[in-house]
């Protein structure tokens, strides 16, 4: 099994940063544990080389030849254990799927005749009308109904690389059935009570949850005294509401969202009426519980998926060389590529929201870290989008991880 080469470099010099990340791909490939014939690459870019994504690109496909590039520009890109934030950078992968097992796509480049897609990975501006509706398309277009990725984040251009560079709409690559794959969300959101069901809506402004005036679980839930608005305010702009489908979990464990909660802003409320307005349209039926932005759940919460990943990748009875690998990667150390087990991870997309990174989580490539530490120094690429894509829906203050494996 080949790992998937991987670089990462940051320079004011868009051709300075390149050609260091190229020289990092160069000699990874020349070692064994890396040297595969490349079919696919990854490219994310911050917003600081937005403006020379054409000349990148152009060179990245006189470099490999034959290879179909997708990406985006983020406000921040990472590699394994580190991230670039607000600092001009790039970070690139490779894989080698078999040709027939991936289909790049976009608004200009659909979706090839009697391709059978199973999953995709998407990038979109997110001020594309009717983001929501063209996700779940896509997401039907698939066999599992799992798109993952995220939005475009840019304080200049937002742009989206499938093959070409491109803005607005949505693009990004399909995979068939065959290429192995886990993908997960991690909240970065704590809920701050129960979830409660939405009884009486109007577009964007909740009348009623569980029968009672929406304002009065509100200050209910946030233990806040109506009389004392000067004291309420800073805990209402603090406070985020997490949506979720009827039919689904709400709260998977006390204090924890379930991975297909929502979290949306709240937007203002109406003393008179008693209701909320948040950033969405919800319909009567779907479940809402506010929340707050939480840095110890969101640790928490990334431990616990990447735990779920190594459980169900790592086989139940393990070899002593393998436990011993295993050892060395929950100490930081990797997984060792001679001793693989049954299945072993590849490479990795991680797409996690611009509000969350070093800021969030305390320092510098903090959240990198954290990753690297429980899943492994595996081969990973990523950006900082505004706003998440996971299943069919998009999500926000959340982290959306996907690892390529090998049986």
């Amino acid at each position: 099994m080949k790992l998937f080469p991987h670089a990462h470099a940051t320079h004011p010099d868009w051709r300075t940063a390149l050609s260091l990340a190229l020289a990092q791909l160069d000699g990874q490939r020349r070692q064994e544990a890396y040297g595969l014939t490349p079919t696919l690459g990854w490219i994310y870019l911050t917003d600081h080389h937005g403006a020379h994504a054409e000349e990148i690109l152009a060179h990245l496909q006189r470099w490999a030849p034959g290879v179909s590039w997708v990406g985006s520009v983020g406000v921040g890109v990472m590699g394994s254990g580190v991230e670039y934030f607000d600092e001009p950078a790039l970070s690139l992968m490779l894989g080698d799927l078999p040709r027939e097992s991936f289909a790049v796509f976009s608004g200009v480049q659909p979706l090839p005749p009697g391709f059978a897609a199973h999953t995709a990975l998407v990038h979109a501006d997110g001020a594309t009308p009717e983001l929501d509706e063209l996700l779940g398309e896509m997401a039907d277009r698939t066999a599992s109904g799992y798109l993952f990725g995220g939005l475009a984040a840019s304080r200049t251009r937002s742009l989206q690389i499938a093959d070409r560079v491109l803005e607005g709409g949505l693009s990004g690559v399909a995979f068939g059935g065959t290429v192995e794959m886990l993908s997960r969300v991690t909240q970065g959101c704590q809920p701050v009570g129960p979830a409660r069901r939405i009884t009486a809506v109007e577009r964007n402004v909740i009348a009623t949850l569980d029968g009672e005036p929406a304002l009065d679980c509100l200050l209910r839930d946030l233990q806040l005294d109506p009389d004392e608005p000067r004291k309420a305010l800073p805990r209402l702009q603090a406070t985020l509401v997490g949506l979720s489908d009827a039919s689904t979990t709400a709260i998977a464990r006390p204090g924890q969202f379930g991975a297909d909660t929502r979290v949306r802003h709240l937007i203002g409320i109406d003393p008179h009426a008693r209701g909320i307005a948040i950033a969405d349209e919800p319909e009567v039926g779907m479940q809402l519980a506010f929340c707050a932005r939480h840095a110890e759940a969101a640790r928490r919460d990334l431990v616990r998926i990447c735990s779920e990943i190594r459980e169900e990748l790592e086989p139940e009875q393990l070899p002593p060389s393998t436990v011993q690998a295993l050892a060395a990667a929950g100490s930081g150390g990797g997984l060792d590529p001679a001793t693989p087990p049954a299945h072993r991870i590849r490479g990795a997309v991680y797409v996690s929201c611009s509000g969350r990174g070093g800021p969030h989580f305390g320092a510098p490539s903090a959240e990198l870290q954290l990753l690297r530490h429980a899943l492994g120094d595996v081969p990973l690429v990523g950006f900082f989008a505004a706003g998440e894509i996971a299943h069919h829906h998009l999500y926000g203050y959340t982290g959306v991880l996907t690892v390529f494996t090998s049986a």
